[in-house]
């Protein structure tokens, strides 16, 4: 994983959610959903966002753009990220929410949603 600098501003999870999303669809990331985890006492976060990219070029683009979205506009950078390498699955901490990025394959095979079923998820309207 590569390590970056703590979160620099403290920013409420609403404008966190509403910020990362900005920044996935300002790439053209699509199918997004936000899976509220915070009734669960096992989730390793209390959000996940979760999108797709239509190829492994794409997938890189949505996360740089996330990240130059939250930093430019907020202030925040992550805590960490990882999945640069292969570009299927791209994932970046930003403490209680984890963003979530993938190719269509590597999406459907994971299935993250099903997964944490038992949380509530949200579907995000794509932007056409």
């Amino acid at each position: 994983m590569t390590k970056e600098p703590e979160v620099t501003l403290k920013t409420d999870n609403k404008a966190l959610r509403n910020a990362i999303i900005a920044g996935i669809q300002d790439r053209k990331g699509y199918n997004i959903t936000v899976v509220d985890l915070s009734d669960i006492d096992t989730a390793p976060a209390h959000e996940f966002i979760i999108c797709q990219g239509n190829s492994n070029q794409h997938v890189s683009s949505v996360a740089d753009s996330v990240r130059e979205y939250l930093l430019e506009n907020h202030g925040v950078k992550p805590y960490n990220y990882d999945g640069y390498r292969n570009s299927q699955w791209i994932v970046i901490d930003y403490g209680e929410t984890l963003v979530h990025i993938f190719t269509p394959e590597t999406r459907q095979l994971y299935n993250l949603e099903e997964l944490w079923a038992d949380a509530v998820v949200t579907e995000v309207p794509d932007l056409d």
